[in-house]
């Protein structure tokens, strides 16, 4: 089956029942810790292990017959491979959420420090490592561009570092960004505002910082981490190189086993995890939550359901009409980028490769321009990750490789495009000196289209709505929506794309359930539902919800 014949599959049976009936589930008996979470990525699950230690009853739905959402593998002669995130960042989001439901972190995965962070290659051949070391960086930096640019580093890290500090508990942190503790913290450190600025693009400010256009474009890169152009997106998108400048961890086996050991926890925890059986309505009854519709037919009922998939579903009426006034357009458009992404074994020959390895093209005007008007870059920078390889690592004689372009959502990132993919994919690295050997079949890729079958209603977008503009991270969805008992989580809702932000919106939805039953309930709230209240290292001086 193509994945244009799967994606129209998939939206038959999205749309196969009537979208405007109300719950047949009866009302009564239904009890109020009775909650269905839609989706098993990192928001999913986050949002069920926490519910699931709170004593509430969860039964976790994903269509994919995997856990983890975009955190998949798929099968090779070499094993499975990642065709996802690659690598985990801000870890003490990981350890806070297994620590408040019981568990150490370190019990379930084993995490491996990478202390070289990336290779970065250009087309005249310069190379540049950057290091979790800052003064490792700095030295590299100052062997490739000059002392200048050296220093001129230092205080763009310095100026992240102070922006991450200042986003970190009012915007990422907290159940919803507060505009006013942000001002507070510019207001104590005027120096921020440049980058705060509302007419100063990540583009703008790194032309500022760095004379060298390869490091512009280098750091320019970050914005593509949440699906943006550098061109288009806020200055303040410059800390996301603080999230991995502060350390990248690998998992052991592959980041799917992240995903499988949250999906595990959850369990353990007494939720019930389906997979393979997604949901097909929401059901509604009275303008309240009544339960969900399985793709099978199979009714469960619920008082409370998380949305985890993209909301854009919701706002599209994929889920039903009844609940599509839920979420408002702004809150999900207009779309970040997609990408196609190939995951295969082969034999490298050529560039040294480290764990994570960038091509980047000669302009990045000729990739974020094309990608403006929705078409694939004429010349792309292409994020090779070997998989097999790191430090103190020998790879094997077969590896696994994952290749990320990025890629135009629907409708225009088609899978029409497989052949121009290939011909800006492989022929782009083997110019730059790198050659697999075999090349990868076309079934290896997975293009936007794939990507929409994977998560229906989210036309490709790989990080939800567009970071593009000042206010972009203020018109997310919060964890609540205008349905009563609808939640959200993943990467589509507040705090936004990344694993460890959409494993936040888990979290944020999580007591936004607990809080509001707490509010109907007419006993006297415990210190903990379902168990004893205890502080985690990460958030014991946090003041309560």
């Amino acid at each position: 089956m193509t994945e244009c014949q799967f994606l129209l599959t998939v939206q038959c049976k999205l749309l196969w029942t009537d979208p405007c009936a109300e719950s047949t589930i009866p009302t009564m008996g239904v009890p109020e810790d009775k909650v269905v979470v839609i989706g098993a990525g990192m928001g999913g699950l986050a949002a069920a292990m926490r519910l699931a230690h709170a004593g509430f009853d969860v039964t976790i739905a994903d269509r994919n017959p995997w856990a983890g959402g975009k955190m998949r593998t798929v099968p090779s002669a070499a094993g499975p491979i990642d065709a996802g995130p690659t690598v985990l960042t801000m870890r003490d989001v990981f350890d806070a959420l297994f620590e408040d439901t019981g568990s150490a972190l370190d019990a379930h995965v084993n995490l491996e420090a990478e202390p070289l962070l990336a290779r970065h290659v250009w087309p005249d051949g310069s190379m540049l490592d950057l290091h979790a070391d800052a003064e490792a960086s700095e030295t590299a930096i100052r062997a490739f561009a000059g002392p200048a640019e050296a220093a001129a580093f230092v205080r763009f890290s310095e100026e992240t570092a102070r922006l991450f500090e200042a986003f970190d508990a009012p915007m990422m942190r907290a159940a919803r960004p507060r505009i006013q503790a942000l001002a507070g913290a510019a207001m104590r450190d005027p120096s921020l505002w440049p980058a705060l600025g509302p007419f100063q693009t990540l583009a703008r400010r790194l032309a500022r910082h760095f004379e060298d256009p390869r490091l512009r474009q280098l750091f320019g890169r970050y914005a593509t981490y949440v699906g943006g152009s550098p061109y288009d997106s806020p200055a303040v998108l410059g800390l996301i190189w603080q999230a991995e400048a502060r350390g990248v961890w690998r998992v052991t086996g592959g980041m799917h086993r992240l995903a499988a050991a949250m999906a595990k926890r959850a369990e353990d925890l007494g939720a019930r995890v389906l997979l393979g059986n997604g949901v097909r309505r929401i059901e509604v009854q009275a303008g309240s939550i009544r339960g969900v519709q399985l793709e099978d037919g199979t009714r469960l009922p619920a008082r409370q359901v998380v949305m985890a998939g993209d909301p854009r579903a919701l706002a599209a009426g994929l889920l039903g009409n009844h609940v599509s006034p839920a979420i408002r357009p702004p809150n999900a458009e207009p779309r970040s980028l997609s990408a196609n992404v190939w995951a295969f074994a082969a034999r490298p020959s050529g560039v040294d490769l480290a764990h994570h390895t960038v091509f980047f093209g000669h302009d990045p005007r000729t990739e974020f321009d094309p990608l403006r008007r929705g078409t694939l870059p004429e010349d792309p920078t292409l994020y090779v990750c070997a998989e097999d390889r790191g430090t103190g690592r020998t790879p094997p004689a077969l590896e696994r490789f994952e290749i990320i372009m990025n890629a135009p959502p629907l409708p225009r990132g088609q899978s029409r495009d497989l052949a121009t993919c290939r011909k800006r994919t492989f022929p782009v690295l083997k110019a730059r000196g790198l050659v697999f050997s075999p090349e990868p079949p076309d079934d290896a890729l997975t293009t936007p289209m794939g990507f929409e079958a994977i998560s229906p209603g989210s036309l490709g977008s790989l990080y939800g709505r567009s970071p593009h503009g000042l206010m972009a991270a203020f018109q997310r969805p919060h964890a609540r929506t205008a349905v009563p008992g609808l939640y959200l989580a993943g990467g589509g809702a507040h705090p936004g794309a990344g694993v460890p932000m959409a494993t936040l919106s888990g979290r944020h939805a999580a007591a936004a359930i607990e809080t509001d039953r707490t509010l109907r309930s007419k006993s006297r709230r415990t210190a903990m539902l379902g168990g004893t209240s205890t502080a985690s290292r990460t958030t014991g001086a946090a003041p309560s919800r």
